[in-house]
């Protein structure tokens, strides 16, 4: 049986998501995906970027399958296999690494979320660290889209702990640990793509 799962929202971002990247992950850099989802990211990226590793990780059982499924369908040998990972927590199971990056997950999780994944982030990466953030966001209290909007309404109806975030509110979060909002990217599907930069030694 094929545990691979296919998001359709993977073919229409990776390539603007891997331009970007490749300007702001270093040459044999160790990067910590979290909330890895299916796994089609980890696999496109590890093999475009000069990473030393890619190391996916999820909360959700069936999201590593997923993960570890795509590895062995396109091997290869930058992806390690899928950790359980919950961003909440105190302890990850990856100390260290060059880069974080988190696609979609900030919108679809409680607030906790990205207190811990910023939190985290601060604890594993070094001074100049990466941490990379992709998604949809308010901008000074407005959406950017009148689909975002929409967008916002069914998340919270779904669950009213979810909902698209401000961005001034994350990168308050992100300079209280320490990290510098470096750049902001408009991606397609009115998303935008966040470069956060850890200024000194890890927390």
């Amino acid at each position: 049986m094929d545990a691979r799962r296919f998001a359709p929202a993977t073919g229409r971002n990776r390539e603007p998501i891997l331009a970007l990247l490749a300007r702001v992950v270093p040459a044999g850099a160790r990067v910590l995906e979290i909330a890895a989802g299916s796994g089609e990211h980890a696999c496109f990226f590890a093999e475009r970027l000069p990473v030393a590793e890619w190391q996916p990780t999820d909360p959700d059982a069936d999201s590593r399958a997923s993960i570890d499924a795509w590895r062995a369908h396109a091997p290869s040998e930058r992806v390690a296999p899928a950790l359980e990972l919950d961003v909440t927590d105190d302890t990850w199971p990856v100390a260290d690494a060059d880069v974080v990056v988190c696609i979609n997950m900030i919108h679809i999780s409680p607030w906790e979320a990205t207190l811990g994944l910023v939190r985290g982030a601060a604890r594993v990466l070094p001074p100049r660290g990466v941490l990379f953030l992709y998604g949809p966001y308010r901008r000074a209290g407005a959406h950017t889209a009148p689909s975002n909007a929409e967008f916002d309404a069914s998340l919270r109806a779904r669950d009213p702990r979810w909902g698209v975030r401000d961005l001034e509110a994350v990168e308050q979060v992100a300079r209280d640990r320490d990290f510098e909002l470096e750049e902001v990217v408009a991606m397609p599907a009115n998303n935008l793509s966040l470069v956060l930069r850890r200024l000194h030694a890890r927390a």
